[in-house]
């Protein structure tokens, strides 16, 4: 039999999934969101074991590490911060930034374009932060204590999804679009109460100077540049900006997420035609121009914000997120800290707020959404799946390690924030786990949608995919 020209993505190595199965079809980008974010989950759950053992094992030795100064000098202007710093306030704003991009690409040219599609995921990721909130405050109303209301507000996305893919139902990409919507917006709500709530004294110079300067990455996107990196030099100087202000420097990453462009530069037709001409000269001659040309021609024919999460979202997943885990989840569990845990409001704030009060809140903002018919769930998402991906949402592992070094000053009480956030996401998680898999094969995704059937078959003669 002739060899068959392969055509599209070439398939990834490893065992066949557990169903394949024709729809529904995931875009490409939402193929590598989806991979990308798994993986990364594995190295995250790695380097926070690694950091329990080293906090542990050798505590001394790993706040040394982390606390060790690093500074920057340019001319006379100088930024003093330590290695937990630089991970917590510049890792991290790469972190948003893809984050940013994300939810950019998705409100513009994705999921998230209709009101109906998106209302259900909206008014879950609603209740799915009040609810938190609320259930921490109601134990810890008054104090210092009262300060670590943010800790159980946020999903973790990479580790929902790498639970997902471990133990979620057959053909689960419907309920994947489903949480990643509601994480998308979670993050929107998170990192909003994030920039209001949880910074320090502000300086009404340099908040100027950063809106002047967020008002220049959005002109750059209005008259058409293209280019990655005029918005990443813009929003280094942002972030420098950001962080002089009072405000958290991951907002800048926010802000340049949110600037770059998510549109193709004119019509297909055109982009192909400036690639076929460019393409064809540097064929004709191998010279350095004709190369940067026509490698100027392919690059603008990808949208911004795609190439940008091409480039950094692997970066993100697997060296920044991992990072941060291993400088952030060094809780000290002696015998001490762990009574002094077990009898914390705090403790028990985040436990309560991550594992009821997630999967209760993501769950009944739902049912608000498809109660008063603003909106339908997505696919064949049923109400059981509905409630599994509502408990995984109470895994708030890298938000909430982030919030507990924002909202308190005392050691004491940032490692019993800690303890609940360690326990709260794995109840969280298993909970998820157990609902998903007590439902995956009673409730199966796989079937068509009743309303359009499955779809039409090829036409001409059909080969074996295998």
């Amino acid at each position: 039999m002739a060899d068959r020209i392969p055509t599209g993505v070439p398939t990834r190595p490893g065992p066949r999934p557990r169903v394949v199965i024709p729809y529904p079809r995931l875009s490409p980008g939402l193929r590598s969101y989806f991979a990308t974010e798994g993986g990364g989950a594995t190295l995250l759950l790695a380097a926070s074991a690694i950091a329990l053992v080293w906090a542990n094992v050798a505590g001394g030795s790993y706040e040394a590490v982390w606390e060790t100064p690093v500074n920057l000098t340019v001319g006379t202007w100088e930024l003093h911060l330590s290695l937990h710093h630089w991970v917590n306030d510049f890792l991290m704003a790469v972190f948003f930034l893809v984050v940013g991009v994300e939810v950019n690409r998705e409100l513009t040219v994705g999921e998230l374009r209709s009101f109906r599609a998106a209302s259900v995921p909206l008014f879950g990721a609603i209740g799915g932060l009040a609810v938190p909130i609320g259930m921490y405050l109601l134990i810890n109303p008054s104090g210092p204590d009262a300060a670590g209301w943010g800790l159980p507000m946020s999903t973790d996305t990479a580790f929902v999804i790498g639970v997902l893919a471990l133990v979620g139902p057959r053909c689960p990409d419907q309920l994947r679009i489903f949480l990643l919507t509601l994480a998308i917006f979670d993050d929107i709500g998170a990192i909003a109460l994030l920039g209001i709530f949880y910074s320090d004294a502000l300086m009404v110079g340099a908040l100027v100077l950063a809106a002047v300067l967020a008002v220049v990455l959005f002109a750059m996107r209005w008259i058409g540049i293209w280019q990655i990196a005029p918005y990443l030099l813009v929003g280094a100087v942002l972030w420098v900006v950001v962080l002089e202000s009072g405000l958290h420097p991951t907002l800048a990453g926010v802000v340049v997420g949110l600037a770059v462009p998510t549109a193709r530069r004119g019509h297909d037709d055109e982009a192909r035609w400036y690639f076929r001409v460019y393409g064809r000269a540097l064929m004709e001659e191998l010279d350095p121009a004709r190369s940067r040309l026509a490698v100027s021609a392919a690059r603008s024919a990808v949208p911004t914000s795609d190439r940008l999460l091409d480039a950094l979202h692997p970066l993100s997943s697997y060296v920044v997120v991992p990072v941060f885990g291993l400088a952030n989840a060094g809780v000290v569990l002696s015998g001490e800290s762990i009574s002094a845990a077990v009898s914390s409001p705090v403790t028990l704030g985040v436990l309560v707020g991550l594992v009821l009060g997630k999967g209760i809140g993501v769950f009944a903002g739902a049912m608000v959404a498809l109660v008063s018919g603003l909106g339908t769930l997505p696919g064949q998402v049923r109400y059981g799946h509905l409630a599994g991906g509502a408990f995984l949402c109470g895994i708030g592992f890298t938000i909430a390690l982030f919030v507990s070094e924002l909202a308190f000053d005392d050691e004491a009480l940032i490692n019993e924030a800690k303890v609940g956030i360690l326990l709260g996401s794995l109840l969280a998680g298993v909970i998820g786990a157990v609902i998903l898999r007590y439902f995956g094969d009673r409730l199966p995704l796989c079937s068509p949608n009743e309303a359009t059937g499955p779809p039409p078959l090829p036409e001409g003669a059909w080969r074996s995919p295998v």
